[in-house]
């Protein structure tokens, strides 16, 4: 089969030279001698020169004959010959054989003049006109399924339109529904409000009246109390007590007093304080009477033994020289507000607890943080040390009181009890006690060994905000939003004093180290100092007009530090009446406590830092 293409590729470049030559190529072709059409040298046979131009003149004929069949002329405009019919038609079919055996005896076949012009003859219109239908015929029905396909797929998104034009149609009926419906709604409130209008209007008016009627009762049953326990005590002689201003005089005017009438003034004064420690009597005691005892039970402490803060008060009867504080450090210690700080007893470390449910403890000055701890599930509201300086006990307004072993860095003890957030807590110095104040106006008292509570301490009639023992003592001070400051005894759970004179909530109290005044600051920024052996006001402070969250005595007992809610600590020298504000906290400061033999102070704030002043 190739040596027949190749035979067919022979004939076809044959082909096209005998076209393009001109006549002048026969006349100067050179003849070989074996030719049987070439004149030999002297032969002079005129018949059969006559014979050979005669046949090439028939070649001529031929090749202008083929020369016709293809002209310049594109195929597309003359009908197609027989032999190109059926070369395209094996192609088509892919008859591959079956063509080059047809090519080949065409070819052959054409060569030896078998076939002529006339012979080949050209397909039919019809034919060439039939392939064209079909092929047309094709090409529309592959374009038919094109469409069909294009307006399947326009169906389906004109159903799922009309699907979703129902669905919004729909819930539009809907809402406008559900808004003429409100606002008839609306419209029948409005109405029934504007009936009530007049009323409230009235209970508010009546509210106010009432509201001003008890704030004057309250007062003047102050200043009979006030007139009263101050004639009891001194026989008819009566003590001034100052209401001053930032920057007056806070100490207590002396007056006329005989070396008599002041030792009588001190027993008195004495007999009155101990009162408070000896209320509690064994007899009494309701645990004692119905016989249910624990055996891990924790015994309080007799109240007759020496008070070593008594002696370490007198090292410090010198306050501050300067009395001027500056901004020593600030650290970073949480990300949302440091809400308490504790000092330890021995060591310069301080315990902060915040609004992001974790405690830490630091280093200072240097702010080096040592330990962190978590488990509470909601803010973090007081701290305070162990004696030992070995636990720690935080409260939460997750309800619970918790006790960690810092040694192990882990909590040993939950107590629960409380029925809203716990506002603050305090060690007893013995240790074995733990006092918490709570939300749900109550406060307990808790046997750490028994792990239970010891007693439930009823009597403010709002949330109770602080609590504090004094040191050494089994008395307990409670300050409370009902404005009033409460003295316990924590071995029977009973009320010993209350203190009026507060005219606002009463955020904070707090003993100074020789545990004779109580420090106390309210809701509107006034602090009040309190003689615990007389139980009556000695000084009044206004540092408002912002709240006041936090006041805390210095080691001499005459400097008063208190957390502001204006972003400030104020420091109050109790001699003079100077008052110093400190400004650095970005934001409102929630604590504040004074370092041992130290003139150093610490602040926490909403801003989450803690802030050293020297």
């Amino acid at each position: 089969m190739e040596e027949a293409a190749g035979t067919e590729a022979s004939f076809c470049l044959q082909k096209v030279t005998i076209t393009d030559d001109s006549e002048d190529d026969y006349q100067y072709e050179e003849v070989s001698a074996d030719d049987e059409f070439s004149i030999q040298e002297g032969d002079e046979d005129l018949s059969k020169a006559l014979q050979t131009i005669q046949e090439q003149a028939e070649d001529a004929q031929i090749l202008a004959s083929r020369s016709a069949l293809s002209s310049e002329k594109s195929v597309s405009e003359l009908p197609e010959t027989e032999d190109d019919f059926f070369c395209n038609f094996l192609v088509r079919m892919g008859m591959s054989r079956t063509l080059d055996c047809f090519q080949t005896e065409w070819y052959e076949l054409a060569e030896r003049g078998v076939l002529t012009a006339k012979d080949f003859g050209l397909v039919p219109t019809v034919f060439t006109r039939k392939q064209q239908l079909e092929a047309e015929n094709m090409r529309l029905k592959k374009d038919l399924e094109n469409y069909k396909l294009a307006a399947n797929k326009a169906k389906d998104a004109l159903l799922r339109m009309q699907k979703e034009r129902d669905f919004h149609q729909m819930h539009h009926r809907r809402v406008v529904q559900e808004k003429n419906k409100l606002i008839c709604d609306i419209k029948r409130l409005k109405t029934h409000y504007a009936s009530y209008e007049p009323v409230l209007k009235q209970l508010t008016e009546k509210y106010q009246a009432t509201l001003r009627q008890k704030m004057l009762i309250s007062l003047e049953r102050d200043i009979a109390v006030g007139q009263a326990t101050l004639q009891n005590l001194e026989n008819g002689h009566a003590i001034q007590i100052p209401m001053t201003k930032a920057g007056q005089e806070c100490e207590r005017k002396k007056g006329l007093e005989g070396p008599t009438q002041k030792a009588l003034q001190e027993a008195r004064q004495q007999k009155i304080f101990d009162a408070v420690s000896s209320s509690y009597d064994p007899v009494k005691d309701p645990l004692k009477k119905t016989g249910k005892r624990y055996p891990k039970d924790s015994e309080f402490p007799v109240e007759n033994q020496v008070k070593p803060y008594l002696a370490c008060a007198k090292e410090f009867v010198q306050p501050l020289k300067s009395g001027v504080y500056r901004l020593s450090n600030t650290f970073k210690a949480h990300d949302l507000a440091v809400n308490c700080l504790a000092l330890h007893p021995r060591k310069s470390i301080v315990a902060t607890g915040s609004d992001d449910r974790l405690w830490k403890i630091w280093g200072f000055p240097n702010g080096n943080i040592i330990m962190t701890g978590e488990g509470h599930t909601d803010w973090l509201s007081g701290c305070c040390f162990h004696p030992s300086g070995t636990q720690l006990v935080t409260s939460s307004a997750d309800k619970t009181v918790r006790i960690w072993d810092l040694s192990k860095n882990k909590c040993i003890l939950t107590l629960e009890g409380h029925a809203h957030a716990v506002w603050d807590c305090s060690w007893h110095s013995c240790g074995n006690f733990v006092a918490s104040a709570s939300m749900d106006n109550t406060s307990k008292i808790w046997d750490v060994n028994s792990e239970r509570c010891r007693r439930t301490l009823h009597g403010h009639k709002d949330s109770v905000n602080s609590i504090e023992f004094l040191p050494f003592s089994n008395t307990v001070l409670t300050s409370s939003a009902d404005k009033t400051l409460s003295l316990w005894d924590a071995r029977m759970g009973l009320c010993a004093h209350t203190l009026h004179g507060h005219l606002h909530s009463c955020n904070h109290a707090a003993f100074n180290m020789k545990g004779d005044t109580i420090a106390s600051c309210d809701s509107c920024g006034v602090v009040k100092l309190w003689d615990i052996r007389k139980l009556v006001p000695m000084a009044s402070i206004d540092a408002g007009p912002r709240a006041a969250n936090e006041v805390v005595f210095d080691p001499s007992g005459r400097v008063v530090a208190l957390a502001s809610n204006d972003g400030t600590v104020k420091v109050v020298q109790l001699k003079s009446g100077q008052l110093a504000s400190l400004a650095g906290h970005g934001d409102e400061v929630h604590s504040v406590i004074f370092v041992h033999e130290e003139e150093h102070l610490l602040s926490g704030g909403a801003d989450g830092t803690v802030r050293l002043w020297t």
